[in-house]
């Protein structure tokens, strides 16, 4: 893509206007023409993003978390327009899994631009539900009653409400019966705390739940932590972040390109963002979004 060519920034829906995100200067200053744009929500912010790759757009620029990846994704997904992300939320996650500059929008930016002028670009895999496309994880089970009881909660705002909820969810968690079918494999009746879908290895800001998925092996990693009592899962929780909780025995991991997950009472999040209620089924689809990278 050449340095003439047009960018389209999606900035947080409901933010304030002004001046254009810090990372346009640099994507200016290699001379390429930019348009930023602030939905007044997400549904709004979404219908511009469409019409601007629709209408031809050199790239969409996601400025944010992993929920304004999620959307720009909606928009980009199945399409050749490259995606390029300011990492500047709170989990950035499908950031980290690319490699990408996090918590440094200027650097970001500046990354972005060499990356289209230099066609450094990278088809990279993508999981769908019901329509839907996910970067990071689905997430069902303790983790996702964790974010329906914060999602509820008023107050504190932040991460601190979501380590409250946790709190109050261990306090009352009980393992979950799953049907979960691979593949077309035949369904198999399990307990588990959580049962996590993988496309990218990490969610909720480094939580390396799925630690060694790969964005470009067509596959899901599937990391199922099966019952187990409240002390044991204080004590596999720390692990997470460094991705060693796999060894535990009390952990297994599964890889398919399908997952059919069926249980009562549980909402699948994707992103952090809520999908529904389960029976969920996920499709990993190969290449589904180009991004700008290092």
């Amino acid at each position: 893509m050449c340095g003439a060519g047009r960018s389209f920034f999606l900035t947080p829906p409901g933010g304030a206007p002004g001046a254009p995100p810090p990372p346009a200067s640099a994507l200016r200053a290699a001379g390429f023409s930019v348009r930023t744009v602030l939905g007044e929500n997400a549904a709004d912010a979404l219908a511009r993003a469409r019409d601007a790759v629709e209408g031809g757009t050199g790239a969409l620029i996601a400025v944010g978390g992993d929920g304004m990846a999620h959307l720009a994704l909606q928009a980009v997904a199945g399409t050749r327009t490259p995606l390029g992300l300011v990492a500047a939320g709170t989990g950035n996650d499908f950031a980290r899994a690319l490699g990408l500059p996090v918590g440094d929008p200027a650097a970001a930016g500046r990354q972005i631009a060499e990356s289209l002028k230099g066609a450094r670009l990278r088809d990279v895999d993508l999981g769908r539900v019901n329509g839907t496309w996910f970067g990071t994880v689905l997430a069902s089970g303790f983790d996702s009653r964790v974010n329906d009881r914060g999602n509820r909660m008023r107050r504190p705002s932040g991460r601190v409400k979501y380590d409250l909820a946790m709190l109050a969810e261990l306090a009352a968690f009980r393992p979950v019966r799953y049907r979960m079918t691979l593949d077309d494999g035949e369904p198999r009746e399990i307990e588990a705390t959580l049962v996590a879908v993988g496309n990218g290895s990490s969610y909720g800001g480094g939580m390396r739940i799925c630690a060694d998925a790969d964005l470009g092996d067509g596959l899901f990693d599937i990391t199922v932590v099966g019952p187990c009592t409240r002390r044991t899962l204080l004590r596999v929780f720390p692990k997470v972040y460094r991705g060693t909780h796999l060894s535990h025995p009390v952990v297994s991991v599964h890889r398919a390109a399908r997952v059919e997950l069926v249980a009562d009472g549980l909402t699948g999040y994707a992103d952090g963002e809520p999908l529904g209620p389960l029976p969920l089924t996920a499709r990993c689809v190969p290449g589904a979004v180009r991004v700008a990278v290092p």
